[in-house]
């Protein structure tokens, strides 16, 4: 066990399991070492290791000052668990091998200790959507995380939505979609939920037969109301974008141009946006 005296003074929690989805995307479960963990489902919280903690072999690890050997290497992480599970906090996590924290992360054995936040945090929430309106989440790779905790929530409370709730999910590879088969479940099961996945490297994955190509290109297309099930309508629908910056400034852009408007700190809207790095 690697945690020596000091780090272990600033680990609050444990990792209680972790799920591979593929090498370089884990789903990861947390268990606080407090018993009320509070979110409301679509934050982020922060996760932690120190700086001397191991990591994955060959990754890309730079060389850091002894002084920093105990410090924490801290970085947000929006969180996928429902919030009326109590057991653990989980997050969808994508590898990156130049970076400082994933690659310990990726590394770090499940029974071992690390840091978590002390609660969630953000606005990327449902709950300045009017009620009764229905809801489009558009999202590249790990930013489907919120969206897992937000439809998981609203299963668990409603057993089926309510209202109309469509996911768009974008990634390159089908087996690069995370939580593919819990949402095409819950698309089985609730005719308002309707799951769409969208791949860009068709001619890498021969079994697939979806829909391809960027989601900014399906976010354009005339018939998105069709696609999405939904009316196109700022008045009766909300759109939420994250992941990648150049996906969500892209699409915020068109969805400007149907008339829809960003929501601030200030001021209300019915776009919401969120950028993951």
């Amino acid at each position: 066990m690697e945690n020596n005296s000091q780090s272990s003074s600033l680990y609050n929690s444990t990792l209680l399991a972790r799920i591979a989805v593929t090498p370089h995307l884990h789903i990861l479960r947390v268990k606080p070492d407090i018993k009320d963990f509070e979110f409301t489902p679509g934050q982020f919280t922060v996760l932690g290791l120190t700086w001397s903690s191991a990591s994955l072999p060959g990754a890309d690890r730079a060389d850091y000052p002894e002084a920093k050997a105990e410090r924490l290497i801290r970085r947000a992480y929006s969180i996928s668990s429902g919030s009326l599970v109590e057991e653990y906090i989980e997050f969808y996590v994508s590898l990156v091998t130049s970076g400082e924290l994933t690659p310990r992360l990726f590394h770090l054995p499940v029974g071992e200790r690390l840091f978590i936040g002390p609660k969630g945090k953000g606005l990327f929430t449902l709950d300045r959507v009017a009620a009764g309106k229905n809801i489009v989440l558009v999202a590249t790779g790990t930013g489907l995380a919120p969206y897992i905790s937000m439809v998981r929530s609203l299963a668990l409370e409603e057993s089926c939505p309510t209202r109309t709730i469509t996911i768009l999910h974008g990634a390159k590879y089908s087996w690069d979609l995370g939580y593919r088969a819990e949402l095409e479940s819950l698309g089985r099961a609730c005719p308002s939920f309707h799951y769409l996945p969208i791949i860009t490297q068709p001619g890498e994955d021969k079994s697939w037969n979806g829909r391809v190509g960027r989601l900014n290109e399906w976010i354009a297309k005339p018939e998105l109301a069709d696609i999405c099930q939904v009316p196109i309508d700022g008045q009766q629908t909300d759109f939420f974008l994250c992941g990648h910056p150049e996906m969500v400034i892209s699409c915020a852009a068109i969805m400007k141009e149907k008339g829809f408007i960003e929501e601030t700190r200030k001021e209300s809207g019915n776009l919401h946006l969120e950028k993951y790095w």
